[in-house]
């Protein structure tokens, strides 16, 4: 009988997301492959197999008997490291105060660049490791991660080496963005950050990022720069993102299709032309339910006419100080209960999809043979009760690399 290192066996349910190669859009989106009283072997950090009856000699064995076993979340969008809250915002959000108002104020990113600038690296470094343990706990083994809280050439650096050094020591693994185009400091003119940003960050990030993304919006970088960010972006080797069309119909997700960009996200204002042009173009519409929630707003990303139109669709938490939520469950509860995807779009939203949103899924977000074995154990029996039982935390095991890294001691 062949040797594994650990055997999960007998779970209520093992959803597989075994993928077709791409994005999933329209009914692929609800296709789990669910595998009742399934089974899967790990050996030396990958899944060598998965099924019912699985016979295997196991160093470890874990009864999974009526339990969800599935793909650990992927968090395609966070702005994990940064320093300091901005809990005085909700004053303002409660008496009506708009985000470029709050902004005029003194608070938004501006407030945040202050407080990271000032930062030492072991500060941020701890600050941001917490987050992490978060977000490992509530069942997230991979985040993307964006700069853009420093907004200047040593600020940002010092970002991507906190990342850098949280990939190295802690169990999630991190993807870096370069989002250096977050906002316009305070201590520079618009046209001499967009020199700097142009000439002396986008060369000097593309050595540790992987992608180059923009926020744009009014009162933040309009389609002309941001065209121009993200072009110079890509003749460095970073793969464009955009937060398109959030406050305002700006045209970012037209703009998303045109410089070829993996995703666009937020879109709560997105037109019919920038859902087609999205579709046509494979760029997968990146939801992040938790930001109108945090803003109070009375409007979320219309989900369902993405999908009916095509568009391949991830799930994300946006963690940072105007959205902190560390937390992928809160976000798929957010999308059925107030975007009307099904339990199961946004479960394939939350991880294989996640996964393509950072160009992982060769290695995560499904549990195939070959994969790394980033799995999560869920206490009910069914993948169901994720967005019908929510306020509370339903994993109760966290494998990383096939190795038992969390045990939820409640379950």
């Amino acid at each position: 009988m062949e040797e594994v290192d650990l055997l999960i066996k007998d779970a209520s349910e093992v959803l597989t997301l075994r993928g077709p190669g791409h994005p999933r859009c329209k009914e692929e989106m609800r296709n789990l492959g669910v595998i009742e009283k399934g089974s899967i072997a790990i050996k030396d950090g990958l899944i060598v197999d998965v099924g019912r009856n699985l016979e295997y000699k196991a160093e470890e064995t874990i009864d999974a008997s009526g339990k969800t076993v599935m793909p650990g979340f992927v968090d395609p969008h966070t702005h994990l490291v940064f320093a300091g809250t901005r809990e005085f915002e909700l004053k303002w959000k409660l008496d009506g105060l708009s985000y470029l108002e709050i902004k005029d104020r003194g608070g938004g990113i501006n407030y945040t660049v202050e407080k990271t600038r000032k930062a030492s690296f072991n500060e941020l470094y701890q600050q941001s490791k917490q987050r992490l343990d978060n977000m490992l706990i509530h069942g997230t083994t991979t985040c993307e991660a964006k700069t853009g809280y420093g907004l200047n050439p040593e600020a940002e650096d010092k970002i991507l080496r906190v990342q850098k050094m949280l990939n190295e020591t802690h169990p999630v693994d991190i993807v870096s963005t370069f989002l250096g185009a977050h906002a316009i400091p305070n201590d520079y003119s618009i046209d001499e950050y967009m020199s700097l940003l142009l000439d002396v960050m986008i060369p000097e990030a593309s050595k540790n990022a992987k992608f180059c993304d923009v926020f744009c919006e009014k009162g933040f970088f309009n389609l002309e720069q941001s065209r121009k960010i993200l072009e110079t972006g890509k003749r460095y080797g970073l793969t464009p993102k955009i937060h398109a069309d959030e406050l305002s119909s700006m045209g970012g997700a037209l703009l998303a299709a045109e410089v070829g960009a993996i995703s666009a996200d937020h879109l709560l204002m997105v037109s019919n032309e920038g859902i087609e042009a999205m579709a046509s173009k494979g760029v997968i519409g990146v939801m992040l339910p938790g930001t109108p929630f945090s803003m109070m707003l009375d409007k979320y990303a219309p989900a369902r006419k993405l999908i009916d139109a095509g568009v391949p669709l991830a799930l994300a938490t946006d963690l940072n100080p105007n959205c902190y939520c560390e937390n992928m469950q809160f976000m798929i509860q957010l999308a059925c209960l107030c975007m009307h995807m099904t339990p199961e779009e946004s479960i394939c939203a939350a991880t294989y999809n996640a996964a393509c949103a950072i160009k992982m899924e060769d290695k995560i977000g499904s549990l195939e043979r070959g994969k790394k074995a980033d799995i999560i154990i869920l206490d009910p029996p069914s993948y169901k009760f994720i967005p019908y039982h929510f306020g509370v935390n339903l994993v109760s095991m966290v494998i990383k690399n096939g190795v038992i890294i969390h045990r939820n001691p409640i379950h």
